[in-house]
């Protein structure tokens, strides 16, 4: 089951933040994303102590991420150029 799981997890370690660079579902793909880094900051948490997870910021990461998806304002964004679109 750990390979599955390994494999799962890096793809979606590729495909959030490309979506996110392209601004496409940025709400969900944001959420998704800090849900990602918060499993992963508690995983070193238990794994190697918290000195790791601060070291490298990754719940820092996590809340930037949580942040970037209650933004409600888009800029240069493909939703927005697909809303205009559909309207």
């Amino acid at each position: 089951m750990i390979n599955p799981v390994g494999i799962i997890a890096t793809a979606a370690e590729i495909i959030f933040p490309v979506f996110l660079l392209l601004g496409f579902k940025t709400e969900l793909f944001a959420r998704l994303s800090g849900f990602l880094l918060l499993l992963f900051a508690l995983s070193m948490t238990f794994s190697t102590g918290i000195k790791g997870a601060f070291d490298y910021s990754v719940f820092t990461s996590a809340a930037a991420a949580f942040s970037l998806s209650l933004m409600k304002e888009k800029y240069l964004e493909i939703d927005v150029y697909l809303q205009n679109k559909n309207n």
